[in-house]
């Protein structure tokens, strides 16, 4: 089988990239390695820029976004007791996000592609990235048992930190900075109506907590953990008991409670690779970069990745001018680092990390409260968090 971009993961990365292209009357194939209804539903991020918004609508796939998402035009910090609005859209010329969970947007996209008639080929297994380096890539895989080869003029690799992507790539090509934080997030998906309408950031004695939600009957919400914490520590009595904890204040404000359906344990970590390129294989979303996941910034980053390898391919297949194509690593690293650094701000901000000493607290508290007195602070956060535009990053300007 031949075809002119080869997919690898179809996560929001490789399923967006393949809409794009197919916009542009480029041929793809998307080869993932899990079923359908896997991927469809793997539970991860659910706050979208408003980029990440503009361009579903603008791509026409955001119709069930605009009914079932939910715009958010500020979110809350809380501390010292007290908690304080930073008004999104009065910050940002009227920005904000919308929550709508990464999983739908994955529905979304594959129902887009299937329609369209696009190829999505699931449980492709064993994939084999071979002569990245030459004009001709292929991708060797298994698919129902039986050895397939895809031929391509390009490959770009969507299929996350631990997919074969990035391990195709030849040692010391790749230069890999990270940092790993002294803490996790224990997560929890609950059948409770959300009992508020914003994401509230609460930094307490006992650890960060943070309220949010996936639509009007589920509520998500996540605490600090130690990075060791097994999930078989925590009964559902002892999670709740610590959310009511660090999130509920004097004020009479109370969590809903509801049915445990979901809880795990996520370490944090920020990772970046540079070049996000080897030969004709291109990196795109986690396969390039990790973020925490305090500033909603993971499944967004990967969306504005493929924007511009999607143009980048599009100016190659019309004129075969490859200057976009060369530009795509520092295109894209201008804004992956941007986010790293929100992330690590946010992150460092409201966490408490062990050996903290009341210096370290007292430095937090300030933070915050500088945010919340301060106009530029707050718009610096807001700008930040509604993410800037998806042309931010481009290295001719």
């Amino acid at each position: 089988m031949r075809t002119q971009v080869g997919i690898i993961g179809a996560g929001p990365a490789g399923l967006m990239l393949s809409h794009l292209l197919h916009r542009q009357g480029i041929e793809s194939v998307v080869l993932e390695k899990h079923t359908r209804e896997y991927v469809e539903r793997r539970v991860r991020a659910g706050v979208l820029e408003q980029g990440t918004v503009d361009l579903l609508n603008e791509t026409g796939v955001g119709e069930r976004m605009r009914r079932e998402g939910m715009v958010h035009h500020g979110i809350h910090l809380r501390f010292g007791g007290g908690t304080h609005r930073v008004a999104l859209d009065e910050l940002t010329g009227g920005r904000g996000i919308t929550v709508y969970g990464q999983q739908e947007v994955v529905k979304d996209l594959i129902r887009a592609r299937l329609e369209a008639g696009g190829t999505i080929q699931f449980s492709a297994e064993q994939a084999r990235l071979l002569d990245l380096d030459t004009e001709r890539p292929r991708i060797q895989y298994l698919h129902d048992g039986a050895p397939c080869e895809l031929e391509c003029d390009f490959v770009a690799g969507c299929d996350g930190s631990h997919g074969v992507s990035r391990r195709s790539i030849p040692d010391g090509v790749l230069a890999v900075l990270e940092r790993t934080y002294p803490y996790a997030w224990l997560g929890i998906l609950a059948q409770a109506p959300p009992a508020h309408d914003e994401l509230i950031y609460a930094y307490h004695e006992r650890g960060f907590a943070l309220f949010s939600m996936r639509s009007p009957k589920l509520t998500r919400l996540y605490l600090q953990v130690e990075p060791d914490e097994q999930i078989e520590g925590w009964s559902d009595d002892r999670i709740w008991r610590e959310l009511h904890a660090r999130l509920e204040t004097d004020d009479g404000w109370r969590l809903n409670e509801g049915p445990i359906i979901e809880k795990g344990i996520t370490g944090m970590r920020s990772c970046v690779v540079e070049p996000m390129q080897y030969g004709r294989l291109y990196l795109a979303g986690d396969s390039a970069h990790i973020v925490p996941p305090t500033g909603a910034k993971g499944m967004n980053l990967a969306i504005a990745d493929v924007r511009v390898l999607a143009q980048a391919l599009a100016a190659y297949f019309e004129t075969g001018d490859t200057t976009a194509l060369e530009r795509y690593s520092p295109t894209c690293l201008r804004r992956v680092w941007r986010a790293e650094h929100f992330s690590w701000w946010m992150t460092s901000m409201l966490h408490r990390s062990p050996g903290d000493d009341a210096f370290q607290q007292r430095l937090q508290r300030s933070q915050l409260d500088y945010i919340v007195r301060s106009r530029a602070a707050s718009t610096s956060l807001a700008e930040n968090y509604v993410g800037l535009p998806l042309d931010w990053g481009r290295t001719d300007v």
